[in-house]
């Protein structure tokens, strides 16, 4: 195992860390965890040299925590870092910050933290915590040892971030969604240097995008990229050799939910480094990146001149959810974006056909007739 520097901590944290998100399960139902088998993977990832484990509240519907707890009996809990969340979502007063972390070492069955993060901070949760006074609370509760250092992970835009990261000068870590894909989404790569610069460390979540760029093969244009290159990689590979090419990486978080992957993973882990890859590697990284955006149907750019529309519906947001779907083959991650995280009067069925998009599209596309596929593909039966 290779290990790397954890910020300004004085920690030696292993290059692969341990996500307790997507353990294996039981009849595909997530609260069942398949405990024998989750216990086998973590147990051979600690003892191959993994020493960091995160968890949170509501990870394999409340499961996964006190899960987590009886893993890391017999020894295993001294070996590692561990790290769980606070569920922002739910903190609705004060007293919620003792309820929460209470409930949490309890379940976990630890006496200490080694970090506590709030988790998926964005800008309604940020400004909820600094009213009811979080870093008071924290101060307060690092002073009695019941966790050691503070962080977050994230979710939002990255002036957000910004924000988030300048507003407390405590902060050990910072958890972000980075994979060679999302270079410019929430945090994004300019969040990876801001965080590092400022002495966080930064651990990256979703390195392969939910299993996206996982996929073996993958797309035909993104097997011909990497066909270019005389390394004989997996897609797996080339995700988390990028990742662990950029020091400002402190660690990448893997949600491993098969022992194979663990298998893989530990065996990449061990080989990396900073500065593996050369400069002909990330061409190729770029034009995998570019190979996967070409296999999207709508050559909508979010430039947003169709904005606003007349009947309130999110075109460029509808198209991406849609663009993602094809490209990366996830439709039921697309459904569930486009039925629950954008807002029923702003889906594609709210559409007047009134053309004004059309008329103003410097892609000349046909807006009206992709708003009614979308639907048609995406939209839950009522």
């Amino acid at each position: 195992m290779q290990y790397r520097k954890f910020g300004s901590l004085d920690w030696e944290v292993s290059a692969l860390g341990f996500g307790a998100m997507r353990l294996p399960v039981l009849d595909g139902d997530s609260s069942k965890i398949n405990e024998p088998e989750a216990t086998a993977m973590i147990r051979l990832a600690i003892d191959s040299g993994v020493n960091y484990v995160d968890t949170a509240w509501g990870y394999h519907q409340e499961r996964s925590e006190p899960f987590i707890g009886q893993v890391l009996k017999d020894g295993y809990r001294e070996k590692v870092y561990l790290a769980t969340k606070m569920p922002s979502w739910l903190v609705k007063e004060e007293v919620d910050f003792d309820r929460f972390l209470e409930a949490q070492l309890k379940r976990l069955d630890v006496d200490h933290l080694d970090v506590y993060l709030l988790h998926t901070l964005n800008a309604r949760n940020w400004e909820n915590y600094q009213k009811l006074g979080v870093f008071e609370w924290a101060e307060k509760k690092m002073a009695e040892g019941l966790f050691h250092h503070l962080g977050f992970s994230f979710h939002d835009e990255y002036s957000v971030f910004e924000k988030i990261v300048t507003g407390y000068d405590n902060w050990a870590m910072a958890q972000i969604q980075y994979n060679y894909i999302d270079i410019d989404y929430q945090a994004g790569q300019k969040g990876l240097r801001l965080a590092a610069d400022r002495g966080l460390a930064v651990v990256v979540m979703e390195p392969l995008r939910g299993g996206q760029i996982a996929k073996t093969p993958p797309p035909e244009p993104v097997a011909e990229t990497w066909a270019k290159s005389e390394k004989v990689w997996t897609p797996v590979a080339w995700a988390l050799n990028w990742l662990w090419d950029q020091p400002e990486v402190s660690l990448v978080l893997s949600g491993m939910s098969a022992m194979a992957h663990v298998e893989e993973n530990l065996t990449l882990a061990a080989e990396s480094g900073v500065n593996r890859l050369t400069k002909a590697d990330h061409q190729l990284v770029s034009q995998a990146r570019n190979a996967y955006a070409s296999l999207a149907p709508i050559p909508c750019t979010q430039c947003e001149y169709c904005l606003p529309c007349p009947s309130g519906v999110a075109i460029p947001r509808i198209f991406d959810v849609y663009n993602e779907a094809v490209s990366f083959d996830a439709w039921g991650n697309a459904g569930w974006r486009y039925n629950n995280v954008i807002k029923p009067e702003a889906r594609a069925d709210h559409c007047t056909e009134c053309g004004e998009c059309e008329a103003v599209c410097p892609q000349n596309i046909k807006i009206i007739e992709w708003l009614a596929t979308v639907h048609e593909r995406l939209a839950e039966p009522a």
